[in-house]
């Protein structure tokens, strides 16, 4: 008989209960289904409509019966222990909770399954889960918790045979539809799984991207740069699109290029850091290489500030660009406009915003 209906077979009768449970399994399937949908049905629906988080038990307990549900397959070996399968099986389980969706991703030859588990959009109570063998035993080996939704990608093993595999852990989308985003590297070694690398660790501050794409052993992003100067939600600001890849010989990912966007406007706020900084001193002189126009100097109130209202530039790449500042005392709004000189910029026009 062809594989494929023999599979087909044995996932309809056991979604029907009538197929052999295997020996030492704690629970029959059906049975399982059926708590999963009344626990999701009395504990999770309600919350569905208020926007409101679990409590940590009944995350909790929704683990307990899908770790068991993975762990009793596991242990039966065969097709049951099957990517496919397993597969099959917790799609059964998404099918009474729409909020669920489910990964699974058997590391071939090491005996390691990975789940990646979307409880919730929102991002609470998701996980990934490594099930491996404890002696003769299938075992729960690693559970990662992250903010975010997990997506799973598959990576070759190591050169010593040390199976890996890679996490993406995406925020949820903001009004400008730019999101978080962790990428991790976990391997196993011995008998335990462990980070080997993370976005984290190379990019200070977490990563805020507008897109990213993943390859075959590489990954591209794009993100925001946080300097002096930089403000949240305002368009037109320096960022960074990266380029990592998968090196062999040091077993880790790299960074093979860099581009920078709207490098303009990182390098035109550290002049408008020292224009700032020049205006607070009692010499006016110094303002000079900013300001040549000695009448619009004598304007200038003695300190400035700049303000969080975002840019206005002229184009993609300015030659001139408005600026909102404060003073300190009393609060008076100002506005700036700075011009291209040559290699640098000058102000050209300030007056208070009436």
């Amino acid at each position: 008989m062809n594989r494929r209906i023999v599979f087909g077979l044995l996932v309809v009768g056991l979604a029907l209960g009538t197929t052999p449970v295997a020996p030492g399994e704690r629970d029959a399937p059906i049975d399982r289904l059926d708590r999963f949908r009344a626990l999701a049905a009395a504990r999770l629906g309600p919350l569905e409509l208020s926007g409101g988080e679990p409590a940590p038990e009944v995350v909790g307990e929704l683990y307990a019966l899908l770790d068991d549900e993975i762990l009793d397959n596991l242990a039966s070996g065969s097709l049951f222990a099957s990517e496919g399968f397993l597969q099959e099986r917790l799609d059964a389980l998404r099918e009474v909770w729409g909020g669920a969706a489910f990964r699974v991703l058997a590391l071939g030859g090491s005996g390691l399954t990975v789940v990646a588990f979307q409880l919730s959009p929102g991002g609470w109570g998701n996980s990934v889960r490594v099930y491996g063998r404890t002696g003769s035993a299938a075992a729960l080996v690693r559970a990662i918790h992250r903010e975010g939704v997990p997506a799973l990608h598959d990576m070759p093993p190591t050169r010593a045979g040390h199976p890996q595999f890679l996490i993406a852990w995406v925020g949820p989308q903001s009004s400008r539809g730019s999101t978080g985003l962790r990428l991790e590297l976990w391997r196993m070694r011995g008998e335990s799984v462990d980070l080997a690398w993370s976005t984290d660790g190379v990019i200070e501050g977490g990563l805020v991207i507008s897109r990213f794409a993943l390859g075959p052993q590489q990954v591209s992003f794009r993100y925001e740069v946080r300097y002096p100067g930089w403000k949240p939600g305002c368009d037109g600001q320096t960022e960074h699109e990266d380029l990592y890849r998968y090196a062999t010989g040091g077993e880790t990912f790299v960074l093979a290029r860099r581009q920078v966007v709207n490098g303009w406007h990182r390098e035109f706020h550290a002049v408008l850091a020292r224009f700032l900084a020049a205006l607070g001193t009692p010499d006016r002189r110094a303002l000079a290489r900013w300001v040549p126009d000695g009448a619009l100097s004598a304007r200038l109130p003695a300190r400035l500030e700049p303000d969080l209202a975002c840019d206005a530039a002229d184009g993609p790449s300015p030659a001139a660009v408005t600026v909102a500042a404060v003073e300190p005392a009393g609060g008076r709004p100002w506005s700036l406009v700075f011009r291209r000189a040559g290699v640098g910029w000058r102000l050209a026009a300030a007056a208070p915003v009436e």
